[in-house]
């Protein structure tokens, strides 16, 4: 585990990577002060579109995978959480600049655990972003869902405890959402529909 700890401040600074603000900058497009003011795939979406978001999205999601896949090489399970989480803290609380909200950073880092668990939970996420066009509600639907659905299938006490954290940790960072949507006032996941509180953070 020693070549772990010795890799978790390069995994933290690997989840610092803004994906977001870079891509939406090539469209002259500073995402921090547009639809939700979130520099993740989400936003980027209602801003920019689909194409556009996708990148991100992609890029988010290949941090985490990157991440826990080395912590899994170096370290197995134990490993993976480690360096998985360590790009998920980075992404979310990064030293310099506002954060994302974790959950594509997340999701590759437990893709390389539970493959077939996150392809079915990805897939509700876009049903039901689809379906009710708010991202965040998706969003805390699977993030609720992973650790309830990792206790039933029966995997170690540890690891159901260490994600019912990450979710936690997750659904906090989503407490802005939470707010808007109980006012009725959260943004579509559409480009060009974020007109209520168009700046909000």
């Amino acid at each position: 585990m020693t070549t772990v700890v010795l890799l978790v401040p390069l995994a933290y600074l690997l989840g610092t990577f803004p994906s977001a603000v870079i891509v939406a900058r090539t469209r002259g497009i500073d995402i921090t002060k547009e639809g939700s003011g979130n520099p993740g795939a989400s936003n980027v979406i209602r801003v920019l579109g689909w194409r556009v978001g996708a990148v991100v999205l992609v890029a988010d999601f290949a941090k985490g995978a990157l991440a826990g896949g080395v912590g899994l090489a170096v370290g197995d399970r134990p490993g993976c959480y480690a360096l998985g989480v360590a790009a998920v803290v980075g992404h979310t609380f990064p030293m310099l600049r506002k954060g994302g909200k974790g959950v594509a950073a997340a999701g590759g880092m437990l893709v390389v655990l539970f493959p077939v668990l996150v392809l079915g939970l990805g897939a509700v996420w876009a049903l039901i972003a689809k379906g009710l066009r708010k991202a965040s509600v998706a969003s805390l639907v699977i993030i609720v869902a992973f650790p309830v659905a990792v206790a039933v299938l029966g995997y170690e006490w540890w690891e159901t405890t260490l994600l019912a954290v990450v979710a936690a940790m997750l659904v906090l960072r989503h407490a802005g959402n939470i707010g808007r949507l109980i006012r009725r006032e959260e943004h579509d996941l559409i480009a060009g529909s974020a007109s209520p509180g168009r700046h909000a953070a």
